[in-house]
């Protein structure tokens, strides 16, 4: 199948690799909306590719070595446990982590730098709305084409990719009834740079830190700072005491998912996140956390949700617009990447735009859902349900992850091609 006009919804890391498949796999034109102007690039977090998921998508050609990133080896696993046990906590144990740590910015960078000249990538241009081809049910296939209406008209295409995240415009569109859940829990994520790191020597570059405590953890790992140094990434979990004001502003349970940016903590938050550093995590770690200023520290409730199917007519959905996961997966980035590698492959090998939203629905649609199971299986083992960490050493802890990962999906399933 050749040919084609292809709208893409949201310009983030998913935008852009939907844009590369849609080239490769040979739309005529192809243009990208984004809402942002010129600030997706600043966004200085974390990600991790797990070693086997990064030559999957090496060998697709949406991620390689020229790309900035670090090497872990190792996660080891540390609980507070009285001043004996050193600055860093008591070691439970240590087992195998063989990933690949990212910064979204310099990732994003390079990905939007392989977007070929031909897309029309239009920054600082908010979708309004998405209307299918025909009123039909949802989740069935449709007439032809579709419609994306800004605020400088609308434009009819022969398919709409949304990749507008966890708000999506696009999913509204195709399945408006789906809403995603509140999980009870709250992720506190912060990244600095490195030479602000209080005794460096401590933590071992190659190593990724679990820092566990009764109904959460923090984990802790060095991200690329683009220019050949080093950020500190963390992000940690926990439930907010029942009668702390979070100031979202919003019932959690029943609207729409929001976040605070940076430098929007509110006081009582702020006064939460305080408590932990100082009376549940070990003193090397809780003096981390603390090196994270203010304009460096953001809040994300945790949710998930996946749709019944990745497709609806010509909306397709890809990344978070479709399915989000708990980021205990460690699999985000690298499930947008994949859908991007399957979605090339549809259009490259199919004769018709039915086949080639059934076979990229069939695959991704089982993708998404096997990745919410998983995250709230591992949200359940390391927030809401955690075990009595003080009591446990390295054989526990093995026998305790194989059944909190429950098939080995950390990181993300391998393709099925």
């Amino acid at each position: 199948m050749r040919g084609g006009r292809v709208a893409i919804v949201g310009g983030s890391i998913a935008g852009c690799a939907a844009a590369l498949a849609a080239y490769r796999g040979g739309a005529d034109e192809i243009t990208v909306y984004e809402r942002a102007a010129g600030r997706l690039a600043d966004r200085g977090v974390g990600l991790a590719v797990h070693n086997s998921r990064y030559a999957e998508l090496d060998s697709a050609g949406y991620l390689d070595a020229d790309m900035p990133w670090v090497q872990l080896v190792r996660r080891r696993w540390y609980v507070r446990d009285g001043s004996a046990a050193g600055p860093l906590g008591h070691e439970i144990g240590a087992m195998s982590f063989p990933f690949r740590t990212y910064n979204w910015g310099p990732l994003w960078r390079e990905l939007r730098g392989r977007v070929p000249d031909s897309v029309v990538f239009r920054s600082g241009v908010t979708v309004d709305e998405v209307r299918r081809g025909d009123a039909t049910a949802e989740g069935t296939e449709g007439s032809e084409g579709a419609e994306v209406v800004t605020a400088d008209g609308t434009e009819r295409v022969d398919l709409v990719v949304g990749a507008d995240g966890y708000r999506s415009v696009v999913r509204t569109a195709a399945f408006a009834t789906v809403r995603p859940t509140y999980s009870g829990y709250l992720a506190w994520r912060g990244a600095f740079p490195a030479d602000r790191l209080p005794d460096p020597e401590l933590w071992a570059e190659e190593d990724c830190a679990y820092v566990v405590f009764s109904g959460g953890h923090v984990i802790v790992y060095r991200i690329p700072d683009g220019v050949g140094g080093h950020r500190v990434n963390w992000v940690l979990y926990t439930a907010p005491p029942p009668d702390l004001d979070l100031g979202l502003g919003l019932d959690l349970k029943l609207t729409a998912p929001t976040s605070l940016p940076p430098g929007g903590l509110t006081e009582a938050l702020a006064s939460h996140l305080t408590y932990v550093c100082d009376e549940l995590l070990p003193p090397f770690w809780g003096d981390l956390v603390r090196t994270t200023t203010p304009d460096e520290l953001f809040l994300q409730p945790m949710y998930d949700f996946t749709a019944p199917r990745y497709t609806a007519g010509r909306l397709l959905l890809m990344g978070d617009a479709a399915t989000v996961a708990r980021p205990h997966t460690g699999a985000g980035a690298v499930k947008a990447l994949q859908d991007a590698t399957v979605l090339e492959s549809a259009f490259a090998t199919a004769t018709t735009w039915a086949d080639a939203l059934d076979t990229y629905d069939t695959d991704r649609t089982v993708a998404g859902g096997a990745m919410v199971d998983l995250g709230r299986r591992l949200g359940r083992a390391l927030v809401e349900e955690t075990p009595p960490w003080r009591s446990m050493d390295q054989t526990a802890l093995e026998t305790w992850w194989k059944q909190a990962d429950g098939g080995g999906a950390f990181g993300g399933r391998e393709l099925r091609r």
